[in-house]
């Protein structure tokens, strides 16, 4: 690549994060999420003990959950684009198992209506950046910085921040806020969507856009915020606490929160210290929490499955660290504390120091290293790492899953079939992540037929799971079934929203059978063309309602 070409990689790269930068902060004002990086404003705090707290604000909205969404469908679309969007498929399902059961309680408590759980998106995207941030967007999408990931102590203070941000989602405040403020609110909207798009291709143009609508609609909204941000308290820490995570991931989130505004508060953001100060709502949130241990005491197989979700937290927070891209220098560091640690411990450990505050963080310093080492192309010192590592995360669960897994990539980074290759079985995969990763084994094994086997099903039952596609694609390419291997590619498009792009795509495939007689049969023929209607009538569709909306 040449200097300019580079440059002027990094000059696009550099704009999809100005705007995404802009857009989370108009989301984060206007639809009060959680930026602990900016704003000790958005996490649960409550003022006793019962659910009943705070009276509930109502559903006084005017936009439909169907206008919603298409709303959201347009900014995730942008968000897909941007070069900082990750599919980690480990840090994935790690924030899946955290959000699931989140998921699971809302229903439960009917904070989720049938309406919204089954229009709305509920989906999870992870940003490489290292801020510690989390927003939710209109139609049920949430983003997630690696950053925060990589900070918070446990799974509980995840859950406490992604709890808040989904009872943001089920109490309707976007579409409440746009109620309240029927003047303003259509602009910001616009202005959002617009400057995220405008930033992509000029930064300047995006910004103006993005600070003219946050400007226009952030002076009359405080108030009504305010009420959000206590409603989103109250009602998600009833979520998780009923999912089962422990209610002093409230607190610890707080005090990370509080801790992060005095650090990185730039006076950027003065409309947000209208908010409660954090230390107030620290303590009403610890008089909940004290209420709430008191009620439950937790059973000694309820603390060593909480044990075990440390260890993989702790793991799971230095793969967020190292997916966020922390230059050179600090990936040599996490290998040389690794190294040291690894030094020091016993073999085998003692059975008792892997549930200890020290094995945990051991555990999360072997895997660090193990996968810095494997970045930096020091393979052998992930070796090493990953065979002291191994005791520690023996017969622990999701945490030894996750020390196979890292192996796999490892020996993929290297260039070598991995040895789970010769066992590997993707019909008896217990996730997502052991799915694709096993699946890329086999393809290096020369076995794409097994891949493409164990993904069609795969794909019938997870249709938006853009990264499966892209590998089955793959896989049908080794295979010499282009026609197959083009639509798979086209379902991967859709699946990001990509819409014109996935019709040119499904055109491309009907091209080449009109050309090329026999390259695929009736049946795959008959679904490319019936796929090629469908997208084309939303690609319709959109562009009557951008004209609509204009």
């Amino acid at each position: 690549m040449t200097p300019s070409n580079r440059s002027e990689v990094f000059r696009t790269k550099q704009r999809f994060a100005q705007g995404r930068r802009a857009l989370s902060a108009i989301v984060l004002i206007a639809f009060s999420g959680v930026s602990l990086a900016q704003a000790p404003a958005g996490l649960p705090p409550v003022s006793n003990g019962t659910t009943g707290a705070l009276p509930s604000l109502g559903d006084s909205s005017e936009l439909s959950p169907a206008a919603e969404r298409r709303i959201g469908d347009r900014i995730a679309a942008s968000i897909y684009r941007d070069p900082d969007y990750v599919d980690d498929p480990v840090l994935v399902d790690y924030l899946q198992g955290i959000w699931q059961p989140l998921m699971t309680a809302a229903r439960a408590r009917g904070e989720l209506p049938a309406e919204l759980d089954e229009r709305f998106a509920w989906e999870l995207f992870l940003i490489r950046d290292r801020s510690i941030n989390a927003f939710a967007l209109p139609g049920g999408y949430f983003g997630v910085h690696l950053g925060l990931i990589g900070s918070v102590g446990s799974a509980d203070e995840l859950a406490a921040v992604l709890a808040h941000e989904m009872s943001h989602v089920t109490q309707r405040h976007i579409s409440r806020l746009m109620t309240q403020q029927s003047r303003q609110a259509p602009w910001m909207i616009a202005a959002m969507v617009l400057g995220a798009l405008a930033a992509s291709k000029n930064s300047n143009a995006g910004a103006a856009a993005m600070v003219g609508g946050q400007a226009l609609a952030v002076q009359g909204q405080l108030n009504f915020s305010r009420d959000m941000e206590r409603e989103a308290d109250r009602v998600g820490f009833g979520v998780m606490r009923d999912a089962g995570y422990a209610s002093q991931g409230v607190t610890g989130m707080f005090e990370k929160l509080q801790q992060a505004n005095r650090l990185n508060d730039n006076g950027s953001f003065p409309y947000l210290r209208s908010h409660p100060l954090t230390t107030e709502r620290i303590a009403e949130a610890q008089a909940r929490v004290q209420l709430a241990s008191a009620a439950a005491r937790p059973s000694p197989e309820k603390l060593a499955a909480q044990s075990r979700m440390q260890q993989l937290h702790a793991m799971m927070a230095a793969r967020a660290r190292i997916l966020a891209v922390p230059g050179v220098d600090a990936l040599r560091t996490m290998v040389a504390e690794a190294q040291r640690r690894a030094a020091a411990l016993p073999a085998p450990p003692p059975a008792a120091s892997l549930a200890s505050a020290a094995g945990v963080r051991d555990a999360g310093a072997l895997y660090g290293g193990a996968f810095a080492a494997a970045q930096l192309r020091e393979f052998a010192a992930a070796r090493y790492l990953l065979g002291r590592l191994g005791p520690l995360a023996a017969g622990a669960g999701p945490a030894g899953k996750a020390v196979e897994l890292l192996a796999i990539e490892v020996d993929l980074l290297e260039g070598k079939t991995p040895a789970a290759a010769a066992f590997a079985d993707l019909g008896k995969a217990g996730s997502r992540a052991e799915l694709l990763l096993q699946a890329k084994a086999l393809m290096a094994a020369n076995r794409a037929s097994d891949v493409s086997q164990a993904l069609q099903g795969w794909v019938a039952e997870h249709h938006r799971d853009a990264m499966a596609w892209q590998l089955l694609a793959v896989a049908y390419g080794q295979q010499n079934q282009p026609v197959q291997a083009i639509r798979a590619d086209a379902e991967s498009r859709a699946a990001q929203l990509d819409y014109p792009a996935a019709l040119d795509r499904f055109k491309a495939a009907q091209g080449l059978m009109r050309s090329s007689p026999g390259r695929a049969d009736y049946v795959e023929g008959s679904i490319i063309d019936t796929r090629a209607r469908q997208v084309e009538s939303i690609v319709k569709e959109q562009a009557l309602q951008d004209k609509i909306d204009r």
